[in-house]
């Protein structure tokens, strides 16, 4: 049985193993990634960085998918853009498509977010998929958007509506569940 939690230092071992086994699957979506990437020290420095809040779909003690919300902006725009990928061997089972529901419940409840903002490559229509069951709508397209396997590729934009009150802090506006005032 998979479950998702916020990833966590003692996870960089067991989360550089799942890149590595995943490492030609993911290949197609990835950018440059240099060998110390596939490190358990390379995954302990990305896991350190405070600027991005990280979760693992793990299935006992191996990491099987890593969702992220990175950009994480407050204030008027609410806002985040969300990543995620999937172990080859666990892809087709819904687990993305539930895995982001739970990340954008998060974004909404614990960090207050308005906005959820995703990207995929023209032709991933499997995470197109994804975004689509979870409520995402398209609004864009941005030509030659990130440095993916060796070329800019153009990207589809989408992003969910996690709810139209007004900010934290701003009157007539009760702060998220489980948030304090």
């Amino acid at each position: 049985m998979t479950t998702l939690r916020p990833a966590a230092p003692f996870d960089a071992p067991a989360l550089a193993a799942a890149l590595i086994r995943n490492r030609a699957h993911m290949r197609p979506w990835d950018p440059y990634r240099p060998e110390s990437f596939y490190t358990a020290e390379g995954q302990a420095e990305r896991l350190a960085d405070p600027d991005v809040r990280r979760w693992l779909c793990v299935d006992g003690d191996l990491v099987v998918g890593q969702f992220t919300l990175t950009g994480i902006v407050l204030g008027p725009l609410c806002s985040a853009s969300l990543g995620y990928w999937i172990d080859a061997g666990y892809t087709g089972r819904g687990l993305a498509t539930d895995c982001v529901e739970q990340i954008c419940r998060t974004a909404r409840e614990e960090l207050g977010l308005h906005r959820v903002e995703a990207s995929t490559m023209l032709h991933n229509h499997a995470s197109q998929r994804v975004l689509a069951k979870a409520g995402f709508e398209e609004y864009g397209l941005a030509p030659r958007y990130l440095h993916i396997d060796g070329e800019w590729r153009d990207h589809r934009l989408f992003q969910r509506i996690l709810h139209d009150g007004p900010p934290d802090g701003v009157p007539g506006r009760a702060p998220a569940p489980g948030r304090p005032r």
